[in-house]
């Protein structure tokens, strides 16, 4: 099993943080964007080990189930098979009588067999070699002979009852394509998680930039207004509402530090990251002009999401049950037959000598007269459930198309308001700069100024959430649909059992 995980790019990514992470001491910043995030998360969090291990098993499931379609050879001896006894054998006329047995049998023997999964029996081809050695005793002189099978070709072939090969042919590779597009949803979903937890890091530093700003102008305007207030153009309680102002900043910023430091802990436990860092977010200037087609997203959803898969997967089972209960009812035809070459003598090149053929031929019945009424029960029980697993896959379905399509509304509508917050805090920003120079020149008071720095704080704080929601909702469809819309390209190699994800 070949994994493409981690991808080259990633390990570029991982091996720089790490190394500057050693290089400086215990803590080092390192810059994190949208996709390096998110590149570190899938290629080294602890919970992709998990995702691997569950594939792994996956895949090792497949290859025992593609085993079983295999021809098994198999070397059968028995050496030595000594008996130095004295025993009860029945003589000629119906007694019995003890007799002091001594020999040794040894026997070797290869056989191929092949499971037929059309038929649902078996072919098999053997060699065998016995030798028989009778130690001398004091009725019996030492003797030795062989007894060879060259070749013997035989089957057993079983009618009228469940054929489990057949079935599994149709639902074990469902199950390891299942299995597949599980990690790489699991894969996804941990995207989706280090999206959350970035912005967490990136929210709590914007808060602490934001917070350290307001000190900034708090104590300016707070130096500022003490002069005017020994001049007599402010009154008193203006200039202490400013030194209160100042008061709280220095507060804001201590529970700005604190968030920031808990949200970085958070992320970097996430990410597996053993060493302490400190993050340094940024987002994109502008965001990825990604447009999703409902139709294209619905299509690729049902073509790689595990559920696709899973929906097949469960309505063959519940065939399998039924054909089962209808089959195993009791009523059982097995022909079981052989033919090959035997030959017996006292030597082991006579033993192959002029061998002589042999045959055998079996037919085994049972037929069930009265079970009353088992096997209908069991018949119209695996009915039942399979009528209710097919209602449930049908509305299983519906459910899953319906949150692919919402999801795609959703994201068109984040798109704009991304582009209608962006405005908004362009005119905070534009109208804080106002009020602050007509505050200083005296044409307003502290209300306004600081009705000013609110809206501002209001702005900046749904700017970076209409981001988070776009963001979140984005790497919601990519996991939908396991399908990367900014590449243009799917996020499942193939269904082949050598191939697996890359994630770039």
């Amino acid at each position: 099993m070949k994994y493409l995980l981690p991808s080259t790019l990633c390990l570029v990514v991982v091996t720089i943080v790490m190394a500057s992470v050693i290089a400086h001491g215990q803590s080092q910043q390192v810059d994190l964007s949208i996709k390096s995030v998110v590149q570190l998360a899938q290629s080294q969090a602890p919970d992709v080990l998990i995702a691997e291990t569950r594939l792994s098993n996956s895949y090792w499931q497949y290859q025992s189930f593609k085993a079983n379609y295999r021809p098994l050879i198999a070397l059968e001896g028995n050496l030595p098979a000594i008996n130095r006894s004295i025993e009860s054998i029945t003589i000629p006329d119906g007694s019995e009588t003890f007799i002091q047995r001594s020999f040794m049998r040894n026997s070797m023997g290869i056989s191929l067999a092949q499971d037929v999964a059309l038929t649902g029996g078996s072919v098999f081809v053997s060699t065998n070699l016995n030798r028989l050695d009778v130690f001398e005793t004091a009725i019996s002189p030492a003797s030795i002979s062989y007894l060879s099978t060259p070749v013997t070709v035989g089957f057993v072939q079983p009618f009228f009852q469940f054929n489990r090969l057949k079935w599994d042919q149709k639902t074990e590779p469902l199950r390891y394509e299942e299995a597949q597009s599980v990690y790489s949803e699991e894969l996804e979903s941990i995207a989706y998680d280090a999206i959350l937890f970035f912005f967490d890091v990136y929210r709590s530093q914007a808060i602490l930039d934001g917070a350290i700003t307001d000190k900034n102008n708090a104590d300016t305007l707070y130096n500022i207004s003490k002069g005017r207030f020994e001049v007599g153009r402010i009154a008193e309680t203006e200039l202490l509402q400013l030194e209160l102002q100042s008061m709280n900043a220095d507060d804001a910023i201590a529970e700005a530090t604190l968030q920031l430091q808990s949200s970085t802990e958070v992320l970097r436990n996430f990410l597996g990251i053993k060493t302490k860092v400190e993050f340094r977010p940024s987002l994109p200037d502008d965001l990825p002009n990604i447009s999703i087609d409902p139709v294209m997203a619905l299509e690729y959803a049902n073509r790689y999401r595990s559920q696709t898969f899973a929906f097949r997967r469960r309505l063959l089972e519940a065939e399998r049950e039924v054909d089962q209960a209808e089959k195993n009812n009791g009523f059982t035809v097995d022909l079981t037959g052989s033919i090959g070459l035997t030959q017996t003598a006292p030597d082991l090149f006579g033993a192959y000598n002029n061998p002589l053929s042999q045959e055998q031929v079996s037919l085994r019945l049972r037929v069930p007269i009265a079970d009353w009424g088992k096997a209908r029960s069991r018949r119209e029980t695996a009915r039942s459930n399979r009528d209710l697993i097919f209602m449930q896959v049908e509305q299983d379905q519906v459910s899953f198309e319906q949150q692919v399509l919402l999801s795609v509304q959703q994201f068109e509508l984040i798109k704009n308001r991304v582009t209608l917050a962006r405005k908004s805090l362009e005119v905070a920003q534009k109208k804080q700069e106002l009020t602050r120079g007509r505050y200083l020149i005296g044409k307003i008071g502290i209300t306004d100024f600081n009705q000013s720095l609110i809206d501002l704080d209001r702005s900046r704080r749904s700017f970076i959430e209409s981001q988070r929601d776009f963001w979140v909702a984005y790497y919601t469809i990519r996991g939908l649909t396991l399908y990367d819309w900014d590449n243009d390209r799917p996020l499942i190699v193939s269904s082949d059992e050598e191939a697996f994800y890359e994630i770039n």
